[in-house]
């Protein structure tokens, strides 16, 4: 991985989800959080996006301090603003006032100009039923690709 490339995946979210709308949103950081994301050194596994006072705010994304940062030095689990218009705001403060509906990060990556992007999605949490099937048609797919190779 270069030095200008960050691919930060969240693997867990299509099988956890039923994903919808996918929204990419920039992020509102300080100078060691940006050095620490760009080493990598971030998680978006357990996060989720809320919206308070129309503004999103990405909430339990892990970034590790920065190793040569001073007192300067940012908390690792802190509410992060998004940068979106207000016609999504609106969109996604709908979404979620049903029950059940959630605000997934899916991916952070950095932009052409070397902005930091997320993009996230809409969606409803699976029942155990629905991610048994999604396991069943890998295996399937899977199978099926060994007897084409054969």
């Amino acid at each position: 991985m270069s030095k200008n490339e960050v691919n930060i995946k969240n693997k867990r979210a299509r099988f956890e989800y039923q994903l919808d709308e996918v929204f990419t949103a920039g992020m509102v950081l300080s100078g060691t959080e940006i050095k620490s994301i760009r080493n990598g050194k971030a998680s978006i596994l357990e996060a989720y996006c809320i919206v308070e006072s129309g503004q999103v705010f990405i909430r339990n994304m892990h970034v590790s301090p920065y190793e040569n940062g001073s007192f300067y030095n940012h908390m690792a689990r802190s509410d992060r603003k998004l940068l979106l218009n207000k016609k999504e705001i609106k969109k996604l403060e709908k979404w979620l006032k049903t029950k059940g509906n959630t605000i997934v990060p899916l991916k952070l990556f950095l932009s052409e100009k070397g902005w930091l992007k997320l993009e996230m999605a809409t969606g409803v949490g699976k029942k155990l039923h629905d991610k048994r099937h999604d396991l069943k048609a890998k295996d399937d797919r899977r199978e099926m690709d060994r007897a084409m190779k054969k």
